[in-house]
């Protein structure tokens, strides 16, 4: 028998072995990686939409909206709340009212009420051209700036650069509104 060359074809196989476990082991923590990848993809589910009325597709998650929808939501909404005359205030009122939070709800609708109220007394409409929409995916707001003109009578009263910001939330598989602010510095 040959000792030397036993022993080093014993020392092959450890070495064989060794190699095996070490490719075994990575296969095992590749596969520990893909089955948490799959648990964390689990109920997240991106769904692309093309509107026939608007022109940019968008996704939405279950708690996010990529900017595209922000931006788009958001040119809609101030429509809705800044451009309005006393005969179509009190539609697009209630049309806002159907994207609120429903913590915020009862604010909003006195609000908007109040301004109503305010418009349709002083015979006032107030007309809004957005120039400019800065989206945030990681806040889920949208900024949009504009010139905002105030028409009392038929006369103009204001034209100014004006910015808002609104917040969005997402629950119950909808995109919600949470405020609506005028921010300051609107050049």
């Amino acid at each position: 028998m040959d000792f030397h060359r036993l022993d080093g074809d014993l020392k092959e196989l450890r070495r064989r072995n060794r190699s095996l476990a070490w490719g075994i082991g990575l296969l095992a923590a590749g596969q520990v990686v893909a089955l948490l990848v799959i648990l964390n993809l689990l109920g997240t589910t991106r769904t692309v939409v093309v509107p026939p009325s608007l022109n940019k597709s968008f996704w939405v998650t279950r708690d996010r909206a990529s900017s595209e929808y922000l931006e788009q939501m958001g040119a809609f909404l101030a429509w809705l709340v800044l451009d309005v005359t006393p005969a179509s205030i009190d539609w697009k009122k209630d049309l806002l009212l159907g994207y609120v939070e429903p913590a915020q709800y009862g604010a909003l609708k006195t609000r908007q009420e109040v301004e109503a109220e305010r418009l349709k007394r002083i015979n006032a409409a107030t007309l809004f051209a957005p120039q400019q929409l800065i989206a945030s995916e990681d806040a889920q707001s949208v900024v949009v700036r504009g010139r905002l003109r105030t028409l009392v009578n038929g006369m103009e009263t204001a034209n100014e650069s004006k910015s808002y910001r609104l917040e969005f939330g997402y629950a119950g598989a909808r995109m919600h509104l949470l405020s609506f602010k005028e921010v300051g510095d609107a050049k």
